[in-house]
């Protein structure tokens, strides 16, 4: 049977975006990013004009995701977060592909992309009984 960790890194490859939590200037904050799932760690990708990646990079993050809105009539709901180290990264050609096409601008200015690995710690994940359906 999988870890927590395991499980979480193995649903955070079911879906494309989460957020990344940590703090500045001792103040908490969420931070959206695009995410693939390399060799077990949580790759990030997210715009560097937003400075985000500054924060994040060399500190501990929580990074979550869900399927709260994505989940089919029946299918349990879950939400994942794992925990660990975040480093800048430098995505292999392979890896810039699975990130898939990016944004041509995000508030008004052309993207330009930052890239943070996090080495997963550890990790938690929830689950409902197949409650996903129209509200």
């Amino acid at each position: 049977m999988p870890s927590d960790e395991q499980l979480a890194v193995g649903l955070l490859g079911r879906t494309a975006y989460g957020r990344a939590a940590t703090t500045m200037r001792a103040l908490p904050f969420l931070a959206l990013a695009r995410h693939i799932v390399a060799d077990g760690r949580v790759l990030l990708r997210m715009p560097a004009s937003w400075g985000y990646h500054q924060v994040c990079a060399g500190s501990v993050v929580a990074y979550g995701a869900d399927n709260l809105t994505s989940a089919r009539p029946g299918e349990s709901l879950w939400t994942v977060q794992v925990v660990g180290r975040c480093e800048a990264h430098q995505p292999s050609a392979a890896e810039l592909e699975r990130f898939g096409p990016a944004p041509a601008r995000v508030d008004g200015e052309p993207f330009e992309p930052a890239y943070l690995r996090v080495d997963p710690q550890f990790g938690t994940v929830h689950f409902t009984d197949g409650a996903a359906g129209p509200a």
